[in-house]
């Protein structure tokens, strides 16, 4: 279950980043900052992992041990972009997680999802690409 958790949240999180074909307007707060943090929080007590870009733009997947959970990094210039999704089984229905994506110290992107009645849990956000 856990491998195809993994599986799963790769495809999205590449599916939404290969679908993103443009960022926020340009009076977006973040400006061009390519300083990158990553933060799962919430009560969820089964296993999470994540799928994330990282600093080249390669995605990354991870275990999640503890909660909260932050990875912060700058991005390098041939990354055009950072999204994330985050994932789980084993919780309690109603458990929740939030996931945040914050660029040049700003939150551009979050989302909190709950347990389903087999206590799976995911959040995958929409892609943030770099201005050029």
């Amino acid at each position: 279950m856990k491998t195809h958790l993994k599986k799963i949240m790769l495809v999205v999180t590449l599916a939404f980043t290969i679908g993103s074909c443009s960022s926020d307007n340009d009076d977006n707060a973040s400006g061009s900052s390519r300083d990158v943090k990553y933060e799962v929080t919430g009560n969820f007590t089964g296993k999470l992992s994540t799928t994330y870009m990282e600093k080249g733009g390669n995605a990354l997947s991870e275990d999640i041990n503890a909660l909260p959970w932050v990875k912060e990094f700058t991005a390098e210039p041939k990354s055009s972009g950072a999204t994330i999704s985050a994932g789980g089984y084993g919780g309690v229905d109603g458990q929740t997680i939030t996931v945040k994506m914050y660029v040049g110290g700003k939150i551009v992107n979050e989302l909190t999802a709950k347990a389903n009645s087999d206590g799976i849990v995911t959040a995958s956000l929409t892609a943030h690409v770099f201005p050029i």
